[in-house]
């Protein structure tokens, strides 16, 4: 008869914590976090073994590229602590497919997600309702965040104003307005006369060397060849 592995049981009073922070969101800081955590756990009588965290990383990163959730979903499992806790829900994703595998998880290893704003804990059909329209809400939100910053780009590309910390190829920033820049128009141009010839984008990447037009980089790659033949009319090569 197959005997059934028994599973660990685990502590509700053993908290792991969870801070993330992005590039493109206006947010709390990694400190400030990690002090609101510490001060749930005082006050709710709850021992906070560890907390781990991801900067840098969008909420729709996947868990297995989130090196500090994956280290604090080992903790959970190591120690047998009850909850993995973050400040709010949005923390742990902002992908509705990313929270329920995490959600998944958690659950398997006989844990639960908490979450300082106190968003759905409980298993009642109104809290599932609502774990599930707040991810919904936090991935409308993060998709909704990129067009307006995709527009914004856009209109200052338009004024030919700088968009970012480098000015795109064939371009030098001169304060905050972008203004022509000959050598590397030049070399647009030069490849585009590459292109037609039916030169590939590794052979036409090689003449500009021998030519001395220098790259962004250190030397010209398939991609920055690619990005250079944009300045001009689009033409089919290949690679």
């Amino acid at each position: 008869m197959k005997r059934t592995r028994r599973r660990r049981p685990t502590d509700p009073n053993l908290a792991i914590g969870y801070v993330r922070v992005s590039k493109d969101e206006g947010q709390v800081s990694p400190d400030v976090q990690r002090g609101l955590l510490e001060r749930w756990a005082a006050e709710r009588g709850k021992r906070l073994i560890a907390v781990h965290q991801d900067l840098g990383v969008s909420g729709a990163t996947r868990l297995d590229r989130r090196p500090g959730l994956v280290a604090a979903l080992a903790d959970l499992q190591v120690h047998g602590a009850g909850v993995l806790v973050a400040i709010h829900r949005d923390r742990f994703a902002r992908d509705r497919h990313v929270a329920a595998e995490l959600e998944f998880i958690v659950t398997e290893q006989r844990a639960r997600l908490v979450a300082l704003d106190g968003t759905g804990e409980n298993d009642s059909p109104e809290d599932v309702f609502q774990r599930a329209l707040f991810d919904a809400l936090a991935q409308y939100k993060r998709l909704w965040t990129k067009v307006r910053t995709r527009q914004a780009l856009a209109h200052r590309r338009a004024e030919g104003r700088v968009t970012g910390p480098c000015a795109p190829y064939g371009f030098a920033a001169q304060g905050k307005h972008l203004v022509p820049a000959e050598s590397e128009r030049a070399a647009a141009a030069r490849a585009a006369e590459l292109a037609e010839t039916g030169a590939s984008l590794r052979a036409i990447g090689r003449q500009l060397s021998a030519e001395n037009f220098i790259p962004r980089g250190r030397a010209w790659h398939t991609e920055s060849v690619r990005r250079l033949l944009r300045l001009s009319e689009d033409r089919t090569v290949t690679s």
